[in-house]
């Protein structure tokens, strides 16, 4: 998948290419299927599948001050999910406060049109960009007329009563909701990052723990069953979030224990995968009720994660 970070450098022989827009963060089942239909058109015409999207994402340049807005999926993990569903190429613009002045008519003309030379555009039901959001559909359609290409509107996906969208992920993690996340998204939530020294009371109770630093959104407080893939090999686990309020910590942890694993695992990279929630997180009187608790978790996930149908080590799937 080729990534195009300036529409001017913007291959000639992709020109006339089948296209999408938008920020995509997630990758849920809204997006993947707005990217099929993008792909098999595309294809079928014989004619390359163009996702334009952003970064960083607009909602951290356009409003700063608000409370910190946190991605599902930063732009490299975006750009390898969207190789993984079959895209050909992206076009990754920066988005900076200048760029966000730019009206939605020379987007269309500059970008669209005299860059890439879209044959035909997808768009999600509520997307709008540009100056105002102005660059909306109805505008989208008016505009292709006047220059040569079609417009198609994809209507929301929707699970039951629930549209599946970002924010209802973003909100769903946030609550603990991860079996709901792993249902919108189409695959488990996943946080990475490096297994970092804490204090080890996990090794003293016997039940040692990886501490891990991540940038991601990191889902509410509590207990969770997971499978860890530790440099490419899937392991079964458990996962506490939250403050040790039994240890009077004062700031968040995120401390994985793996079944049957054997090593050091200082330093190296870890994935975890979030498959339900076990309960909240608790305080307890002494350390041995809190050991107790534990084993019952651990048991508890070893049934729910031996049922599981999470995928190998291959890991993420469109």
């Amino acid at each position: 998948m080729k990534v195009i970070r300036n529409p001017e450098e913007f291959p000639h022989d992709y020109r006339g290419c089948i296209a999408t827009i938008g920020n995509f963060d997630g990758i849920h089942l809204g997006h993947q299927g707005i990217f099929r239909k993008l792909i098999k058109e595309a294809h079928d015409q014989n004619r390359q599948a163009v996702v334009i999207t952003f970064d960083p994402h607009p909602k951290k340049v356009l409003h700063p001050d608000r409370r910190p807005f946190i991605l599902l999926t930063p732009v490299d993990e975006k750009l390898k999910l969207m190789e993984e569903c079959g895209i050909d190429a992206v076009v990754l613009i920066t988005f900076t406060p200048e760029f966000a002045r730019t009206s939605a008519d020379e987007f269309v003309r500059h970008i669209l049109w005299e860059n890439l030379r879209i044959k035909k555009l997808f768009v999600g039901y509520d997307y709008g960009f540009g100056k105002g959001k102005e660059g909306n559909a109805e505008f989208l359609r008016a505009r292709g007329g006047e220059l040569g290409f079609d417009v198609e509107e994809i209507t929301a996906i929707t699970l039951g009563d629930i549209i599946v969208s970002s924010t209802k992920i973003r909100l769903s993690i946030l609550d603990g909701d991860v079996k709901l996340a792993r249902t919108l998204l189409g695959r488990p939530y996943n946080v990475y990052g490096t297994v970092v020294r804490g204090h080890k009371r996990g090794t003293g109770m016997g039940i040692p723990t990886a501490n891990i630093q991540s940038e991601k959104v990191i889902p509410g407080c509590g207990v969770y069953a997971v499978f860890a893939k530790v440099e490419e090999e899937m392991h079964q686990g458990v996962i506490n979030l939250g403050f040790n309020p039994t240890f009077g910590n004062g700031s968040l942890s995120v401390e994985v224990h793996l079944f049957d694993f054997k090593g050091d695992i200082y330093d190296r990279n870890i994935e975890i995968f979030f498959i339900e929630r076990l309960r909240s997180e608790m305080k307890f009187e002494n350390t041995e009720k809190l050991v107790e608790q534990i084993r019952k978790d651990i048991a508890r996930a070893r049934d729910i994660l031996k049922a599981d149908t999470m995928p190998d080590a291959t890991g993420h799937r469109c």
